[in-house]
Order: C-alpha cells, then sequence, then structure tokens
C-alpha cells in the first residue's frame, strides 16, 4: 500500500470519528474544565450561592465574575477548614470587580464584594 493510500485511509477515518463524535456530543453539556481555575468555578457554581449580609447585591455582576472570572490563588486560602476561602477577580462594564467567596461542601458564602 502507497503512503497516498495510508494517508487517505487516516484522514478519511479520522474525519468519520469527528462526524460521529459531533452526532453523539450535540446539544448535550460537555465541558472540558481541567485547569484549577475552571474546576474550582464549576465547584461553586454548582452550589447553592448565598449572600453576607454586609454586601450591596449585584447579582448580574457577581454571576458573570463567577463564571468568567479568574481566582487568585497566592491571595486566597484554599486549606482553611471547614471551608476554603476563595478570591475572585475579574471585569464586568469596565470595572474590577474582587469577589471573596467561602467555598464549604454544600454552600459557597459570597463574604465580599468589591468594585474598583
Amino acid at each position: 500500500m502507497k503512503l497516498i493510500q495510508r494517508i487517505g485511509y487516516y484522514l478519511g477515518g479520522f474525519s468519520l470519528g469527528l462526524i460521529i463524535l459531533a452526532f453523539f456530543l450535540n446539544g448535550k453539556k460537555v465541558s472540558c474544565d481541567y485547569g484549577p481555575d475552571a474546576r474550582v468555578l464549576k465547584n461553586i457554581n454548582s452550589k447553592t450561592i448565598k449572600y453576607s449580609n454586609d454586601i450591596v447585591i449585584d447579582t448580574i455582576a457577581i454571576q458573570y465574575i463567577l463564571k468568567e472570572g479568574d481566582i487568585n490563588f497566592s491571595e486566597s486560602n484554599t486549606r482553611q477548614k471547614p471551608c476554603g476561602v476563595y478570591i475572585i477577580e475579574g471585569d464586568y462594564n469596565k470595572k474590577e470587580i474582587t469577589l471573596t467567596v467561602e467555598n464549604c461542601d454544600s454552600i459557597a458564602t459570597i463574604t465580599n464584594f468589591k468594585i474598583e
């Protein structure tokens, strides 16, 4: 079998596999959350989110930051018992927003909301 035929068979099988994957995964909520930021944000968003009493609530900004923000691990205390504390930073409407989230087993509590 010539090299060009091998490449043809390989590309044909590869494209068929991509089509089958696209067919089976179409419409499903599939995500690739392998980075540390993405895993922690997904964990926080899967829980009930509570707000501390002294926070002025801007829920749209908070939801956006909890989905698209970046976690500052150097300022976070992730190993604190019983709940880890995470500092989440992001931009919303040209303003820098910083959230402090206490991530417990079943509840995530936003303890601080700062707009700069």
